[in-house]
């Protein structure tokens, strides 16, 4: 199956080609900010590139959040309009699993297979997007969810090995210091993850009749801020 991937859930913006589980092609920029200015053109670019090799995209996938409001949202209005133009289904996924299988593939050599996986996206000060994983699948129930940490506890007591990664980990490493808990450095959740994640039993498919009704998983309610610059209300 070939995949439009689109992943704009952080400062990163991604969009790649996968065939079967497998990355052909990835467009990504990690320098801030740019994601409606980028992703038409990484579109652009690898719907040409489909073309060329001669592969039928017959779906898109979308890292569905949490994470940053105004990236989920330029992600998801992409999407959809690819889906009706294309007549093909949205697959949504997890950002925190994508994470996840970001973490796995990069730090093979440091991150133990029995090891607890704990993604984290900033939420700003020091509340983050978290969950757990273990042996690639949420222990007893565990969801996503908004945590304010304190100390490792805030997030899982247990003795095993832990290693958490993403864009809200750093800050929280200066606090952490049990010796099973180690901070990976340098992830983020790419487009190029994603065909890896489809088969999880968390990843659901909508189709074309439903696309209307979707929105993303922000996870948190936006709540505007008054703005602080001298003119505006």
């Amino acid at each position: 199956m070939t995949i439009l991937c689109i992943e704009t859930s952080t400062s990163v913006c991604s969009a790649a080609i996968c065939k079967d589980g497998e990355p052909f092609k990835q467009c990504i920029c990690r320098e801030g900010s740019n994601h409606a200015r980028l992703l038409p053109r990484y579109i652009e670019e690898l719907l040409s590139f489909a073309r060329e090799h001669d592969l039928s995209i017959e779906a898109v996938a979308l890292s569905e959040g949490p994470g940053s409001y105004t990236g989920l949202r330029i992600g998801t209005s992409t999407a959809k309009g690819l889906c009706y133009g294309l007549n093909i289904p949205l697959i949504p996924v997890p950002t925190l699993e994508i994470l996840c299988e970001a973490a796995k593939q990069q730090s093979t050599n440091c991150i133990q297979p029995s090891a607890v996986l704990i993604p984290m996206i900033d939420a700003r000060r020091m509340e983050v997007y978290t969950t757990v994983m273990k042996n690639g699948e949420r222990p007893n129930g565990e969801k996503a969810r908004a945590v304010v940490v304190e100390n490792e506890a805030s997030l899982y007591d247990g003795d095993e090995e832990v290693y958490y990664f993403g864009d809200g980990a750093e800050k929280c490493s200066k606090i952490f210091t049990k010796p099973n808990w180690h901070y990976v450095p340098g992830i983020v959740p790419e487009a190029q993850f994603m065909a890896l994640t489809v088969g999880s039993p968390s990843v659901d498919r909508r189709e074309n009749q439903q696309l209307a009704y979707y929105e993303p998983f922000y996870l948190k309610e936006f709540i505007a801020a008054q703005s602080h610059v001298k003119g505006l209300v």
